[in-house]
């Protein structure tokens, strides 16, 4: 079930809210338990099949949790390590089963001149944010810092519908005390205002904008594994679509899981905050996908050394790091690279501080112009690395980059004035006989719109201000003050805004069928 479709929004969504209110007068634990439930019908949704591995993985992981944690406290730590290490290669087993089985037979076929394979393995929705969930869970049981084991919170802290199949990847110390405090367990008309509006901003990034994208981004990627010559406007078009096509559809999902579980009293953790205007590599990973970033670096980068040890070592860290990370994100050698694009990125950004330090530079960017030039420079990386994150091959990557530099020349493709007209805000407008069809006006019109919140508008919890409180896995990343004016608050001017942008959404989603998160795959 998608959050941007007809049933989840006027069905699943408004049903699953109003009988966990009415059940949280009867009993708190009676409430979870239907949403932990509520959470299983909307996984059984995509395939059901896969129901009993969620169910299966939440009942061996909670079980093994519980028993290392019995251990360690007990001063067993040879039993509690053992069983560690078991339960963790467990998952890791299951993990790479599902995602990378194939991956890694044809590999070795592949050097080996032989056809190796295990047929068509069906990845289940979301078995990267579970199992990470999980992961974090068992090592932190290992460590001595959980402190709470309720069957109901635990089940309900890996089902929860909002984050299971696209994260963000949650901590049990963030969620698991929200599930016993009673706050969660009224409702109250401010969560309400917050959590509708945050998902209303979220649902039109991801239909309005980030599917519009699509419509330039997906023909021209399909264009290089076609094999043609890309020209410097259909490989640089088609890099920034999906660049900002991926940029919102990310953006919207996190929002909309924000505001979703906000109506539920809970506050999830912030896992977006406008990684484009990042001024560098190691900045934009404290802005993108904020809870796997913390993810790697305490159970990834830290236990391998992360910065205690000698810089090559650092770096060496950083490198497997960001390779491990690279393959999180999919089963093929274009991950891998897009992977060790970012690892090398982040080696010459730590590489540069150290120097600027040895040599007495600090940590001054230049003022306002060298902080320019810094944001400039990493959105061009980025930009670089998405290409190797979206190809099919590494053949279709080099198409596209040999086009970027404007070797196959400079013509305009055909399929871009057909993702033109296939705009949503293009194909709404054309029903109005006395506005005609200003196609390429509208296009321009939505790129710098596009262009202008990328760069400069304010973020979502920026303008929610001190009404969103999403965790922040990166204290001081987000609350930055906005002007008065842009700041959001609870009046009836606000909610005639809102009421707007969501009906807009709607009917983009009238205008075409829902389309899946790109995350879905990961």
């Amino acid at each position: 079930m998608l959050f941007n479709s007809f049933p989840f929004i006027f069905a699943f969504l408004p049903f699953t809210l109003a009988i966990f209110v009415l059940l949280a007068r009867v009993s708190h634990a009676l409430a979870a338990s239907w949403l932990t439930a509520a959470s299983l019908l909307f996984y059984a949704w995509w395939d059901y099949r896969y129901v009993g591995l969620l169910v299966a993985s939440i009942a061996f992981n909670y079980l093994f949790g519980v028993a290392i944690a019995r251990a360690t406290e007990s001063a067993r730590r040879h039993r509690s390590r053992a069983l560690l290490t078991f339960a963790v290669v467990v998952n890791l087993v299951v993990l790479g089963y599902f995602k990378y089985a194939n991956f890694f037979l044809e590999s070795v076929g592949a050097i080996a001149g032989t056809r190796w394979g295990i047929g068509n393995v069906v990845l289940p929705l979301g078995i990267s944010f579970f199992t990470f969930t999980q992961i974090a869970f068992l090592v932190d049981a290992y460590r001595g810092l959980v402190t709470s084991y309720h069957p109901v919170h635990y089940a309900l802290f890996v089902t929860y519908f909002p984050h299971l199949i696209a994260g963000p990847i949650l901590h049990h110390k963030d969620m698991i005390r929200q599930f016993a405090a009673t706050g969660m367990y009224r409702l109250e008309a401010g969560n309400l205002a917050v959590g509708t509006t945050v998902f209303t901003m979220g649902l039109f990034k991801k239909v309005v904008i980030a599917d519009t994208m699509a419509s330039f981004s997906t023909p021209a990627f399909a264009a290089a594994a076609d094999g043609q010559a890309m020209s410097f406007v259909a490989a640089w078009g088609g890099v920034l679509a999906y660049t900002f096509q991926l940029y919102f559809d990310f953006s919207g999902y996190s929002d909309m899981a924000i505001g979703i579980s906000r109506m539920f009293g809970i506050h999830l953790p912030l896992n977006f905050d406008s990684p484009y205007k990042a001024t560098s590599i190691i900045d934009f990973w404290r802005r993108w996908h904020m809870t796997l970033s913390r993810f790697l670096r305490d159970y990834l980068y830290v236990p391998l050394g992360g910065n205690r040890h000698h810089p090559s070592r650092r770096y060496v860290n950083l490198m497997i790091t960001m390779l491990l990370g690279g393959l999180w994100h999919g089963a093929g050698w274009t991950f891998v690279a897009w992977g060790a694009l970012h690892g090398v990125y982040l080696m010459v950004n730590h590489g540069w501080r150290s120097l600027r330090g040895s040599v007495g530079g600090g940590s001054a960017r230049g003022g306002r112009w060298g902080e320019y030039v810094s944001r400039s420079l990493t959105f061009l990386a980025v930009i670089v690395g998405w290409v190797f994150f979206r190809a099919g091959t590494f053949t279709d990557a080099v198409r596209m980059l040999q086009g970027m530099t404007g070797v196959n020349g400079f013509s305009t493709p055909s399929y871009f004035a057909e993702a033109g007209n296939s705009m949503a805000v293009v194909a709404v407008l054309s029903e109005f006989e006395w506005i005609g069809r200003p196609t390429r006006l509208l296009v321009a019109m939505f790129w710098i719109l596009v262009f202008f919140v990328v760069w400069l508008a304010p973020n979502t919890q920026q303008i929610m201000g001190c009404y969103n409180q999403a965790l922040d896995p990166y204290p001081g990343a987000s609350g930055r003050p906005v002007a008065p004016a842009l700041r959001w608050r609870p009046t009836p001017t606000m909610a005639i805004a809102a009421a707007l942008v969501f009906f807009i959404s709607l009917v983009g989603l009238l205008t075409d069928r829902p389309s899946e998160f790109l995350y879905f795959q990961f």
